[in-house]
């Protein structure tokens, strides 16, 4: 029973990391790749390491895994969105069937004051 499970797992997340690696030839721009690539591709690898987990079922591979799991969901969102900011303020364009941009007015790069000084002094 567990190597179905673990199977199951395993190409679950074979499938998303698939999906993700399409996902980033087929997008238009850098933000939606970024977006697809980050967001399958990290359930794609939690969903295989938790099937190696359940299919070892060590306390070395299962602890392992979480902390693959673990550091994966912690550091890809922060990675994208980091990666996706400095792009956008080095204005790398985006698609043209872009709907929204929220960012649009609200981040300068031409602040002619320091933050802390008095502009009347």
């Amino acid at each position: 029973m567990k190597e179905i499970l673990a199977a199951i797992l395993m190409l679950l997340g074979s499938a998303l990391a698939l999906i993700a690696s399409i996902g980033v030839i087929r997008m238009p721009d850098m933000f939606s790749r970024m977006q697809a690539s980050s967001k399958a591709g990290t359930l794609g690898i939690g969903l295989a390491a938790a099937g190696a987990a359940v299919f070892f079922h060590a306390v070395p591979v299962t602890s392992r895994a979480l902390l693959i799991i673990v550091f994966f969901l912690l550091t890809a969102p922060v990675a994208a969105h980091i990666i996706a900011r400095s792009a956008y303020l080095m204005r790398v364009p985006m698609w043209e069937g872009t709907l929204m941009d929220e960012w649009r007015g609200r981040l300068t790069e031409d602040k002619t004051e320091p933050s802390g000084s008095d502009p009347a002094s």
